[in-house]
């Protein structure tokens, strides 16, 4: 038997191999099978696909496993002693998975290589010679070095462009004769949309008006925050115009703050436009029914003029927050109403103090002794700061909670102007729908009339088509207008609840500012005051103290004088009287 890779073959008689016959066979050639195998013949190679495969006894030889040294693999973990070598593996036995060594745990290096020797520990040291090993372990990072993350933000909020629009004090612009008030706005900006990333523009009242009606009618369903409402008497006075300043300002930052808004071509014209006036005209003459304050409801060949019908809301989710719209601007009313009230009584407190250190300055002035006109005077000049701190305190009070109060005071009224919209849109999709139900009516009566009148037929079946893709459209319109009114009103809340949250701080902070500054006038002027009253009495005591030291003096020279002189008696005195 020859040596066979699989082991022991069993020998196969000469009987048991049949003999096949090729191009050359043996009955071919004149023989017959023997007790020899029959060798083949020159006329060609046997086919293996043919030949019978004997059945052959496979066993299993024991395979060695050694253990592999670190130390000679380039791979291994660096700086790191060799493992153990484990004992050989009988070979009568299978191979056992690797076991971490007691010795490892107990000679453990310095904390310098406390990774190197936890890889050490785990490592798989059973596995055969020529397997390829795993990449070296990553080192980690030193204690004392802070590792440098950069704070993670969401793929909206980093393609989202940045916008910080300032609205600068109004200044007047032209002659006597027609003169008009004219802002500076300034925009920065990382949105690639604009030609550079800062920049500046003067713009009137009107042109923020504008841009309110412009983003309203080109995007339905969208809270479009509004500017202040135009004021004809007290516009040029100081404190209207700051609130001015700044409700347009927080006008213009909400509007680029939206995700929706910040796209609109119209907001591109107004921050970063020269010639405004003209871009406008341009704009309205390629879109004539912006001018109609149709906007995109026109656009898609829908009637947007006056409903029909009074529209009842079969949703019970846009009901609810119609209620809820209506109370909370009846609310926020009555709050401004009754921030209007503390501003009174604040300013009248700062008049009645200016008219009290008026009189106090008055009195001082008539008074000869300076003792007493100088503390009048101090408390008029005290009178006078607490007057300026009132009215500051009023103005504060107008510019932090009265601004916020107000703006979502036109704010509900945006909502209410989207509501509308919404409506609009009800009221055309189911004009669509009658129209469509005419058309399709008016169709079948000619289907009914034959095929007498095969062009009218044709006309009236290209108006049911035009029919149906109107009705699709307006109902289409419908439906998304109330998902983005539902996010739209959620929006609304959550941007309430955090500007209401910040005006009422500022209020508060205000207020207790204004108290501290209050306590710590009237402290100062009550410590000049004893400064004042201590004055006096240091003087009067310097100026009698000489005399006193001086009266004592001669008392001694005259005592010194008559050294025999002795005290009198109360029996001297009692002669002295009766004499």
């Amino acid at each position: 038997m020859d040596d066979s890779p699989w082991g022991d073959v069993p020998s196969q008689s000469p009987s048991d191999i049949q003999p096949e016959s090729t191009g050359g066979s043996a009955k071919d050639s004149g023989t017959t099978s023997s007790s020899t195998p029959s060798k083949p013949t020159s006329g060609g190679p046997r086919s293996s696909s043919s030949r019978k495969v004997p059945a052959r006894k496979i066993e299993v030889q024991p395979t060695k496993l050694e253990a592999v040294d670190d130390s000679l693999d380039p791979l291994g973990p660096l700086g790191a002693e060799p493992a153990p070598a484990t004992p050989s593996i009988q070979a009568d036995q299978a191979p056992t998975p690797p076991r971490k060594e007691l010795s490892s745990r107990i000679n453990r290096p310095p904390s310098g290589t406390s990774a190197s020797l936890a890889t050490s520990e785990y490592e798989d040291t059973t596995l055969p010679v020529g397997r390829s090993k795993g990449p070296p372990p990553v080192q980690p990072q030193a204690a004392g070095a802070p590792r440098q993350t950069q704070p993670s933000v969401s793929v909206e909020q980093a393609a989202k462009p940045t916008f910080d629009i300032s609205v600068g004090d109004p200044h007047k612009v032209g002659d006597l004769t027609s003169s008009h008030i004219v802002y500076q706005v300034r925009t920065k900006t990382s949105s690639k949309a604009y030609k550079q990333p800062e920049f500046a523009v003067s713009r009137r009242y009107r042109d923020f008006l504008w841009l309110y009606n412009a983003l309203h009618n080109s995007n339905p369903g969208v809270v479009v925050p509004p500017p202040p409402e135009k004021q004809a008497v007290g516009r040029f006075e100081s404190e209207f115009v700051e609130s001015r300043r700044q409700a347009l300002e927080r006008m213009l930052n909400k509007i680029a703050a939206h995700p929706i808004l910040h796209h609109d071509a119209d907001l591109k014209i107004f921050l970063e436009s020269e010639a405004f006036n003209i871009d406008v005209k341009n704009k309205e003459n390629r879109e004539p029914d912006l001018g109609q304050n149709k906007g995109m409801l026109s656009s898609l060949g829908i009637n947007v003029g006056g409903s029909s019908g009074k529209f009842v809301e079969h949703d019970d989710w846009f009901h609810d927050r119609k209620v809820y719209l209506d109370a909370l601007e009846n609310q926020l009313k009555a709050l401004m109403k009754a921030l209007d009230a503390v501003v009174v009584q604040r300013r009248g407190l700062a008049e009645a103090a200016g008219d009290f250190a008026a009189s106090l300055s008055n009195l001082a002035q008539v008074e000869l002794s300076p003792i007493f006109s100088g503390p009048v005077q101090g408390l008029a000049d005290l009178q006078i700061r607490i007057r300026e701190l009132y009215d500051r305190q009023a103005q504060q009070d107008v510019l932090t909670l009265g601004i916020t109060i107000d703006e979502y005071i036109r704010l509900i009224g945006s909502v209410k102007q989207a509501f509308s919209q919404r409506q609009k849109a009800f009221h055309s999709w189911h004009a669509a729908e009658s129209e469509l139900a005419k058309r399709r009516s008016a169709h079948e009566k000619l289907l009914r009339q034959g095929k007498s009148q095969q062009d009218k037929l044709s006309e009236v079946g290209a108006g049911v088509s035009d029919a149906e893709k109107k009705a699709h459209q307006a109902r289409l319109l419908f439906e998304d207008m109330g998902r983005l009114m539902r996010g739209e009103l959620e929006r609304f809340e959550r941007e309430k609840v955090e500007d209401f949250k910040s005006g009422v701080e500022t209020f508060l902070e205000g207020a207790v500012e204004a108290q501290k500054e209050l306590i710590e006038l009237w402290e100062t002027f009550l410590l000049q005051m004893d400064a004042e009253e201590e004055q006096p009495v240091k003087a009067e005591s310097a100026l009698s103290e000489p005399a006193a030291m001086e009266s004592l003096k001669a008392a001694n020279h005259s005592d010194g004088d008559n050294p025999e002189a002795v005290p009198a008696t109360a029996t001297d005195v009692a002669l002295e009287q009766d004499a």
